[in-house]
């Protein structure tokens, strides 16, 4: 309760309405101004500034707690490192997560491989990262980090779960006749797994939660 919270690439305001109502004093930086302005619509009397990890528009030492909820991989992190140490006060701690393929089950690694195909890029692996290799990739090393992984699902219509899909930056990529044959191939299969049209979605969230270890606690 009470916690000085930012909640960096803050986007629509989906993780800084959990933070303010778990009790946080919320600061949300966002540097679109549309995605700004749906946070000020969806988390009213939440500041929203403008801004991104690698400049933030916010004081030395002033906070307790930074997050990035699916934002971190859009930073700099030779930049936005040292910018949440500058950020965070001397027992602050800097939080990261995303969304991860759950690849144990068979239909989503299934699709997971078939999207590689349509977009000619290699497969991620079906293993989970070590510990010290997923700190290494997210730029973490030489922090005192806890991970913890987390499962959870949702179901959304089958339109809704290729609309997600197209949205995705390697679909975006590929010509609009070939993007549309590929979801059209989606649609297909996953109308024959899933006959009432509704997809049950699993994820694992990748937590990390670092703290600097040169500063005092």
């Amino acid at each position: 309760m009470g916690a000085r919270v930012a909640d960096i690439g803050a986007g629509t305001g989906i993780a800084t309405a959990l933070l303010h109502a778990r009790g946080a004093e919320v600061t949300a930086v966002e540097p679109g101004a549309e995605m700004a302005a749906e946070c000020r619509r969806k988390v009213p009397g939440v500041p929203v500034v403008r801004g991104d990890g690698n400049a933030l528009p916010l004081a030395n030492a002033s906070h307790d707690l930074i997050t990035y909820a699916q934002s971190w991989q859009w930073t700099d992190t030779t930049v936005s490192v040292p910018e949440a140490q500058r950020v965070l006060r001397n027992d602050g701690a800097l939080a990261i997560w995303w969304n991860t393929t759950a690849f144990d089950v068979p239909w989503i690694h299934a699709q997971h491989l078939r999207i590689a195909h349509y977009c000619e890029t290699n497969p991620k692996p079906a293993a989970r990262l070590g510990d010290t290799e997923a700190i290494r990739l997210a730029g973490l090393t030489g922090l005192e980090v806890a991970r913890r992984q987390m499962r959870w699902s949702r179901t959304v219509p089958l339109d809704t779960h290729l609309a997600n899909i197209g949205s995705r930056s390697a679909f975006l990529v590929l010509g609009e006749s070939r993007r549309r044959a590929c979801l059209a191939e989606e649609h297909r299969l996953l109308s024959t797994a899933f006959p009432a049209g509704i997809i049950e979605e699993t994820y694992l969230v990748d937590l990390l939660v670092g703290r600097f270890p040169s500063r005092g606690r």
